[in-house]
């Protein structure tokens, strides 16, 4: 893939990873809109970086979805790449938390039948374009889970086989599809979790790295050795990721 001139649409665009990606991408010389349900993000997004384009959307409606996809390509035709990187995630017991059916809707709605409405609906259009792509954003606890976030894990390793189903049926077309599998980064989401995080900024690094190598699935940081352990010990990847 070349890295200018594209029209790139980024859910979840207004922090942390999305925030960080949109800022190298416009920098590449791209046009770039961002999409959150945070006003007040959108707005410090475009404070921070004002050749961003913010639209608000809220990726639990599903109604919104298909009013927000509309939108979008009455006003930016030339949109060609669509990067699903919206997520959320909640730590919880099921024997312990009284009430978990909100958060599970919410976390398999926004992280993966949101993304999936996306592509569904964007696809017939990025079809008619020459240098498309889907960009879908996973994680490391879509291919071992720890015990903390069931619901989180399970939705992102249904990320992971829908992005890898979807690129084997676009393999005749001109729509690329790419994967960015994270290790944990440093962001709001994760604060107070973990060590190690790598930022953001390093994410993006590696990511226009991958995506210009056409890499579809682009292991970032320390997923790379995650990935090697898992394909030469699974029982060992499950003990380090159990707790982490």
């Amino acid at each position: 893939m070349k890295l200018t001139g594209h029209c790139i649409l980024i859910t979840g665009g207004s922090a942390g990873i999305g925030f960080s990606l949109a800022k190298r991408l416009v920098e590449k010389g791209n046009k770039v809109i961002i999409a959150s349900s945070n006003v007040n993000r959108l707005d410090q997004a475009l404070q921070a970086c004002p050749a961003l384009i913010a639209y608000p959307c809220n990726l639990e409606n599903p109604a919104e979805i298909n009013e927000f996809t509309r939108t979008i390509l009455l006003a930016h035709p030339d949109l060609n790449i669509l990067i699903n990187n919206a997520g959320i995630q909640f730590n919880y017991n099921f024997l312990q938390d009284p009430d978990t059916s909100s958060k599970i809707n919410r976390e398999i709605q926004i992280n993966l039948t949101s993304m999936i409405q996306l592509c569904s609906n964007l696809l017939a259009h990025l079809t008619t374009k020459p240098n498309a792509a889907i960009v879908n954003v996973s994680s490391g606890l879509g291919l071992v889970p720890k015990k903390s976030a069931p619901v989180y894990c399970a939705t992102k390793a249904a990320v992971h086989l829908f992005t890898k189903g979807l690129r084997y049926q676009l393999e005749s077309t001109n729509v690329k599809v790419f994967e960015i599998i994270p290790p944990l980064v440093s962001t709001e989401m994760t604060a107070g979790r973990g060590k190690g995080k790598i930022s953001p900024e390093q994410l993006a690094h590696e990511f226009v790295q991958g995506f210009e190598r056409d890499r579809y699935e682009i292991l970032i940081g320390k997923i790379k050795l995650l990935r090697m352990i898992q394909r030469i010990s699974p029982s060992l990847a499950d003990k380090l990721l159990k707790h982490s």
